[in-house]
């Protein structure tokens, strides 16, 4: 299940979006935006509604979040973007990283 959105997600939501993968959630944020598509199988599929939601590729980053740690990873094929000068899985930029986790935490802080 995917949900996409701006606020929180309930600790229902969480439950329904960790029937993926049990112990790790998908995450793709549109850091500019401030929206977080979350659940996929595979990040391209919530770049591609937030692309669909006008979120410009620039600001669009994957990674996720372990449930049993609480850790927030920055890897995803959909990073790999050497007209952003990152050319690898994981986010390069130490600002963009900032940013993504701040936001994951947010969209997470239910969790618990």
């Amino acid at each position: 299940m995917i949900i996409t959105k701006d606020t929180p997600f309930s600790q229902e939501e969480i439950k329904k979006l960790a029937e993926q993968f049990e112990v790790y959630i998908k995450t793709v944020i549109d850091v500019r935006k401030r929206v977080c598509s979350a659940g996929m199988d595979r990040h391209f599929e919530g770049e591609q509604i937030l692309l669909q939601q006008g979120s410009a590729q620039s600001d669009i980053w994957g990674g996720g979040i372990d449930l049993g740690t609480e850790e927030i990873d920055f890897n995803s094929f959909i990073n790999i973007r050497p007209r952003d000068n990152n050319t690898k899985n994981e986010i390069q930029s130490e600002k963009i990283k900032i940013e993504y986790k701040k936001l994951t935490e947010y969209f997470f802080e239910n969790l618990s």
